[in-house]
């Protein structure tokens, strides 16, 4: 081995010894009688850092509580979602029409005033989903090979749209493709273009 190299590793490993010979014991103060204190070294340094980090709030926001025809929990979730705040009434009113802002809903489903599911009274639309119904035509891409919940969301089945905050994501999809292609991003819920009825 050239001497150099083993100077150059001799001086490290002293450096190491030396370096950790010099470093103190740490005191340890109890929490309940000098908080965040420490004397000098590594707890010194981190002493020094926490009297500047804010503490931490464990508390969340509580989870919504459904009720059928009640939306006030839905404007944060939709801001949360991606929508915009002039959109957000438009949104509820659509929700409320849909579902009555009962996300566990699929097409067809009774509810009671929890929003627990009670039955099924008619067949014919299952595949709509959660709050704002999205249709399986939006999601199942045996139904349509150009299904945009699919492709863009990776959401190819129903289940993971029964989930407010997906279901109101996949809405915003929807919308801004038909506002894109359109210039009206509402259609997918215009009672107008389901029914063919409105002149």
């Amino acid at each position: 081995m050239p001497f150099i190299i083993k100077i150059v590793i001799a001086f490290a490993l002293s450096a190491i010894g030396v370096g950790l010979s010099q470093i103190p014991e740490p005191k340890f103060v109890s929490q309940s009688e000098a908080p965040y204190e420490a004397l000098g070294g590594y707890g010194q340094v981190m002493a020094d850092i926490y009297r500047y980090v804010p503490p931490v709030t464990t508390t969340s926001l509580p989870k919504p509580v459904y009720k059928h025809g009640e939306c006030s929990w839905l404007p944060a979730l939709a801001l949360q979602a991606g929508w915009q705040p002039d959109q957000i009434a438009q949104l509820t009113k659509i929700a409320l029409r849909e579902s009555g802002c009962c996300f566990n809903r699929k097409g067809g489903d009774t509810v009671d005033k929890d929003c627990n599911i009670t039955g099924i009274s008619e067949y014919t639309h299952r595949s709509d989903t959660g709050g704002l119904q999205i249709n399986g035509q939006n999601f199942d891409i045996t139904r349509n090979p150009y299904a945009p919940i699919c492709l863009q969301m990776k959401i190819c089945t129903q289940e993971p749209l029964l989930d407010p905050l997906t279901n109101l994501k996949a809405g915003k999809l929807l919308f801004d493709y038909w506002q894109k292609a359109a210039g009206n991003g509402w259609i997918p819920w215009d009672i107008c273009n389901r029914t063919k009825t409105c002149k």
